[in-house]
């Protein structure tokens, strides 16, 4: 109840609070109504004119007074706070259950507050469901009207880019890795000139295929480098980063190469493509910035990172958002949980793990199977950020986006049970363990906004990899190559290898004691 008064938003409710109490309105007049014409046509008791007197007289005298219980009511049940980041199914379910709740509570009262002034029985059922079919209709309504005016920029879509745009090639840093190498492809496809800044840390294999392509170029270097990022930005339309040490254990390994790849090289990528003119700056957030909550999050909902990979994500944004500017246009995509096969596979991801060991070992163990994640396919991932990088800058300028779709927010026993049914017979071991990551997420906005949603479903993804496993074209899920913690370990490529460049770094790092979130607005 204190949480739905604490996420109150006056601008955003007031029009949803103005039409539930029309449709409460319009529910009880025309239920009276209904009342008069049955008397019309019925045994006349009294005169239809009579009738209709009294009838407006409880009107005007009982019902407006007792009305006020439905806003009050709808507040506490979520319909102007939470209710906008509900699962669809969810939420007409608790739409419904709103709506029959208030109306329960109005004629309990009307009966206690004035028993011989009471709502007809003959009206109450038609008013109930009224008020039912209004408050969930009109939400409905305004889903359906939304989608329609969304832009028609669907996930995958090939849009062309403008000509000047064309000309100058999009820089996709970390180009080579499990998104990036799907990204390229992707771009390429739409017209786009594409240019990879990699270390190839992982090797080339991923992107072997389109070196030599006309519209594609390779800068092998490090995106600590202060010469490689110069030298890969100049030219350029628009950065899009994806270069990371990603995961907790990865960045846990090594806490300063994790702050000096995932913060200090933002900012200082940012600086240089500012001053080279790149006007949009498209970066990959997570969705591990929200931590853990019981209930479902949105952009608006207020980062609580509790890992050194979530907290250098929410300081990279605090970055990029407090550099927009007229000429400087950054956007997030915070990602769902990835999954699915790709140029460079990964194992170090749930889905992926869980159905290689369900295929190879028959056995699968579960942490904390309660506990939500929404996911998202690779290649969904990557045509969210064409969709991003397409739309017209006014919309995406110094936005955050939930990357995602709702459809897919699923707790680990239900992804584990969806193994299970495409690898019969696997076996599930259920553990807890201290990692308390809990969250489901909205993803209306880039619906909304951007028109995207995902086009893979989770069943998708995990026949995608069985079918790459039994075909042998992964021998063993095991290897280090495919398990960034494992790899980077065994490799120790994490030290830069200029002394210029640490000190660069080091400065970078060090301004982010001066980054004052309050300074920060996300919309």
């Amino acid at each position: 109840m204190l949480s739905s008064l604490q996420d109150w938003n006056w601008k955003e409710a007031a029009p949803r609070l103005i039409a539930d109490v029309l449709v409460v309105q319009i529910a009880a007049i025309a239920s009276l109504l209904g009342v008069v014409l049955w008397q019309l046509n019925g045994p006349q008791v009294i005169g239809s004119f009579e009738m209709g007197a009294v009838l407006w007289g409880y009107y005007l005298h009982s019902f407006l007074p007792l009305s006020a219980i439905f806003p009050v009511t709808f507040l506490f049940h979520g319909f102007y706070t939470r209710s906008r980041t509900y699962a669809v199914a969810y939420k007409w379910k608790a739409l419904a259950r709103g709506a029959t709740t208030a109306t329960l509570i109005f004629l309990f009262a009307n009966f206690l507050i004035d028993r011989g002034d009471q709502l007809p029985r003959s009206a109450a059922l038609l008013f109930a469901a009224l008020v039912n079919i209004g408050a969930v209709g009109a939400r409905i309504l305004k889903e359906w009207l939304l989608s329609a005016t969304a832009p028609q920029s669907a996930a995958g879509a090939v849009v062309e880019p403008s000509s000047a745009d064309a000309d100058r090639p999009v820089l996709v840093v970390g180009g080579s890795g499990y998104i990036g190498s799907i990204l390229c492809r992707k771009l390429l496809a739409s017209g786009r000139r594409v240019r990879v800044l990699d270390k190839l840390v992982y090797g080339d294999s991923a992107i072997r295929e389109l070196i030599g392509h006309p519209r594609f170029e390779l800068t092998i270097g490090d995106c600590r480098n202060i010469q490689n990022v110069v030298s890969a930005v100049n030219g350029t339309s628009a950065i899009v980063h994806l270069a990371a040490i990603v995961g907790d254990p990865a960045c846990d390994q090594d806490r300063k190469a994790a702050l000096e790849i995932n913060y200090a090289a933002t900012r200082m990528m940012v600086e240089i493509g500012k001053g080279e003119g790149v006007k949009r700056f498209l970066f990959a957030s997570s969705c591990s910035v929200y931590g853990e909550t019981e209930t479902m999050v949105d952009e608006k909902t207020a980062p609580a990172p509790i890992s050194l990979y979530a907290q250098t994500k929410v300081d990279s944004e605090r970055a990029l958002l407090a550099a927009q500017d007229g000429h400087f246009h950054p956007t997030i995509l915070r990602l769902a949980t990835i999954f699915g096969n790709s140029p460079r596979p990964r194992f170090d991801l749930v889905v992926n793990l869980l159905t290689a060991k369900a295929l190879q070992e028959g056995m699968i163990t579960i942490f904390n199977g309660e506990q939500w994640r929404p996911f998202m396919h690779v290649a969904d991932a990557a045509s969210g950020f064409v969709t991003a990088l397409n739309a017209p800058i006014g919309v995406v300028s110094g936005e955050i986006f939930n990357l995602g779709d709702g459809r897919l927010n699923y707790s680990l026993s239900q992804v584990a049970e969806k193994i299970g049914q495409i690898v019969p017979g696997t076996k599930v071991q259920n553990i807890d363990n201290p990692d308390r990551r809990n969250y489901r997420v909205s993803f209306d906005k880039i619906r909304n906004r951007l028109g995207f949603t995902c086009q893979l479903d989770l069943e998708a993804g995990i026949r995608e990899l069985k079918r790459a496993i039994e075909e042998g074209a992964i021998r063993d899920y095991t290897e280090p190559l495919y398990h960034n913690q494992r790899f980077l370990k065994a490799a120790g490529l994490l030290v830069p290898k200029e002394d210029i460049d640490t000190q660069v770094m080091a400065a970078f790092a060090h301004a982010l004691q001066n980054l004052s979130p309050e300074n920060v607005t996300i919309s």
